[in-house]
């Protein structure tokens, strides 16, 4: 094993963190996980990330044909863009994802399709570059529970519904703790003080369900769960502490949504009451952001959870089907 490169921080249990460059610094993460010469990539990031990807698996000292499983928490293409084009360097490596989001990695225009409508073809091109999808002989779908060995370490997967229903987590044994994707939230590290971080649920569309949310994270909490790996962004530890938090802001968001105006206003009127909820939480975090530092570091995840709000309530308010 060499000196890991800088964008990759290698932790106890056999886990590296990866900054997978997406959009700024400590953003999005892929995680590492080697276990007696073999190894598993946890989320990706996207496209362009692969090549960071690649390099953490060598400083480690394994070679490509070490990599048993790439796993993708769900299929949004911050988490899971770069899976065709990992996987064509991996000869030994079979996908791992959540039912129904196989479809999608199997053939991704679909997706591809969604986030070119969402940001437009000159950003897609920018921020995700070529999705490739992944030949279906070499993916394994999950059931909620079921137990894959890592060279016999078990990791657990849990169906974990409500930030997408093609999400589940990981349960990690030895480290006693979760790979999360965005079920438990957000936590930048800009935002730790001497309380510790700060969290933020993920509303970003199109399958926010609020109960679902609520029910997976307490289902995770059951487990009395030592840390959290997040995608956005790293481990985060004082879990009981980030699971009340998150909670209450969850409840604050639902509070949001059933007050503000319906109307052509709804949506800034969303952003503006996300804001202050990031603002008075933060705040009671010991957090020094001024609001307009906040709201320059957090307004993508604020436009995206106000776009997820607007879709979840436009389906609450269709009439049910006979």
């Amino acid at each position: 094993m060499r000196t890991p490169p800088p964008f990759v921080h290698v932790l106890e249990h056999g886990i590296h963190t990866i900054d997978t460059g997406f959009h700024r610094p400590v953003f999005d993460a892929a995680y590492l996980m080697i276990e007696d010469g073999r190894a598993a990539f946890i989320d990706t990031g996207t496209s362009h990330s692969v090549p960071r990807l690649l390099e953490a698996l060598s400083a480690a000292g394994l070679a490509t044909d070490a990599v048993d499983y790439v796993i993708a928490t769900h299929v949004h293409l911050d988490h899971a863009g770069g899976v065709g084009q990992l996987m064509q360097h991996l000869p030994s490596a079979r996908l791992v994802v959540h039912p129904r989001g196989a479809p999608h990695l199997i053939d991704p225009r679909l997706l591809i399709q969604g986030a070119r409508v969402v940001y437009g073809d000159e950003e897609f091109e920018r921020s995700y570059g070529e999705v490739v999808g992944v030949d279906a002989q070499r993916v394994i779908e999950t059931d909620d529970g079921m137990v894959l060995a890592l060279a016999g370490r078990p990791l657990t997967f849990i169906d974990t519904p409500g930030h997408a229903r093609h999400h589940h987590c990981i349960w990690d044994e030895r480290s006693r703790g979760f790979f999360t994707g965005d079920t438990f939230g957000l936590s930048y590290r800009e935002f730790d003080t001497d309380q510790g971080a700060w969290l933020l649920p993920t509303t970003t569309p199109v399958q926010f369900e609020p109960e679902a949310l609520r029910a997976s994270v307490l289902r995770m909490l059951a487990f009395e769960p030592a840390c959290m790996y997040l995608t956005h962004y790293g481990r985060v530890t004082q879990v009981p502490r980030l699971g009340a938090q998150f909670l209450d802001q969850l409840d604050q968001i639902v509070r949001l949504g059933r007050t503000v105006p319906t109307g052509p206003d709804r949506h800034a009127a969303l952003k503006q009451g996300l804001l202050q909820i990031c603002i008075a939480g933060t705040a009671a975090n010991g957090c020094r952001q001024t609001p307009a530092e906040l709201e320059a570091l957090l307004g993508l995840d604020i436009e995206l959870n106000a776009q997820g709000m607007g879709i979840w309530l436009d389906r609450k308010a269709k009439p049910a089907r006979a």
